[in-house]
């Protein structure tokens, strides 16, 4: 795979300036006298994550012929609701494999913007994926993660953190399959070599830690409750790709991640998914604010209400780190 260069991904936003919603960078509240650590709300884009960006950008570099087959794809929910607009906006239809136990809510979003979920098992999803499946299907098949455009696409939130803080330190991550931090981290590198780049996963799906551990791609178990990256394995192309980018690999619990749900919603007054809250955790614990400025991508927002009012309610174990409480994190 070619390596994504600047312009491409400058190409890419101009695209998408007709469909993005302007994301500003909120403080991570409460703060300190000096804010070190802001946040990157992607869950004001218009399907509620920043999946729009990628997908948006790889449907638009399709012939009309191959939009009009039909569009596919496999999704945990967010990236299948990015489809299922895309599908709208152009008039075509659009099918995404989803595994049994995607919350609702993200099964729901899917058919509000006319997508069509096909609900199998997770072994079936995964198989879909490894064996190529798409290419007996008649539809034109959007990759998660190894598609070019895709990562060109997420790219374009490197661009945006660069031209609202050129001095930024840090950018924290989420990892799922790897897509967006292929973007994500390419663009920031060539702007800035000195940026930090930080991936984050769960400690119960951590297939990409486990990989820079082994050197090469190596599977791992997945039991998280942040289904939005609960991919078990990487790809030896996106491995290849984002490997020499990712400067530090950090795994935080789901505990962590479930107090951070709620603390977010309450002070920071966010609406944020498991998954969306990986990289606010990693920061909060990890970042020292004399290093500079630090990033957290918050990704989506496609929480089930009953999960939301369980976490606010009863916000879980107590965490090894604090979210959002001083200026120490942030």
């Amino acid at each position: 795979m070619n390596a994504i260069t600047i312009d491409e991904v400058k190409q890419a936003a101009r695209r998408l300036a007709a469909v993005l919603q302007a994301t500003p960078l909120l403080p991570l509240r409460p703060a300190a006298a000096v804010q070190s650590v802001y946040l990157q709300p992607e869950l004001f884009q218009v399907i509620g994550s920043f999946k729009i960006r990628g997908v948006y950008n790889a449907v638009t570099q399709l012939t009309v012929q191959q939009r009009a087959a039909g569009l596919s794809t496999v999704s945990a929910g967010n990236t299948a609701q990015a489809l299922a607009w895309c599908a709208r906006h152009f008039g075509v239809v659009a099918r995404s494999l989803m595994p049994e136990g995607a919350p609702q809510t993200k099964l729901d979003a899917v058919r509000k913007w006319g997508g069509q979920p096909i609900v199998v098992s997770r072994d079936e999803l995964f198989r879909f994926l490894r064996e190529e499946r798409w290419n007996d299907e008649p539809y034109a098949f959007i990759h998660p993660w190894t598609d070019r455009n895709v990562m060109i696409g997420h790219g374009t939130i490197g661009l945006e953190l660069h031209a609202a803080l050129p001095d930024l330190a840090a950018v924290y991550v989420p990892v799922g399959g790897g897509g967006l931090i292929g973007g994500v981290a390419a663009t920031l590198k060539q702007l800035n070599p000195a940026i930090r780049i930080i991936a984050v996963e769960p400690v119960g799906c951590a297939a990409f830690h486990a990989s820079l551990a082994a050197g090469r791609p190596v599977a791992a178990g997945c039991d998280t409750i942040c289904d939005g990256v609960a991919v078990p394995y990487f790809t030896q192309e996106v491995f290849d790709r984002v490997a020499g980018f990712v400067d530090e690999a950090v795994l935080v619990t789901d505990d962590d991640v479930r107090l951070a749900v709620a603390q977010l919603a309450q002070i920071n007054k966010l609406v944020v998914e498991p998954s969306g809250a990986l990289a606010v955790v990693a920061a909060s614990q990890q970042h020292d604010p004399a290093a500079g400025t630090a990033v957290a991508l918050v990704t989506g927002g496609a929480i089930e209400p009953s999960l939301l009012a369980d976490l606010l309610t009863t916000p879980g174990a107590t965490p090894s780190g604090d979210v959002g409480v001083d200026g120490e994190g942030p």
